[in-house]
């Protein structure tokens, strides 16, 4: 179960992170790259907050005892 939650917890992580440039990119914050069809759309702000908390989710599981 060790091997599971680890992994659990790598995936959460980066969910965090790229959830959290879509959010940043969706909010026209984060301009990289510069021709990216997300910026200023707020569909993938919502879909990168939706991952963000999915991602805190899997996190969360994975530090459960």
């Amino acid at each position: 179960m060790g091997a599971l939650k680890g992994i659990m917890a790598i995936v959460g992580i980066a969910a965090i992170l790229v959830g959290g440039l879509w959010v940043l990119q969706g909010l026209d914050i984060v301009r990289w790259p510069a021709s990216s069809f997300m910026l200023g759309d707020t569909t993938w702000t919502r879909n990168g907050a939706i991952l963000a908390v999915v991602g805190v989710v899997l996190v969360w599981l994975a530090r459960k005892k």
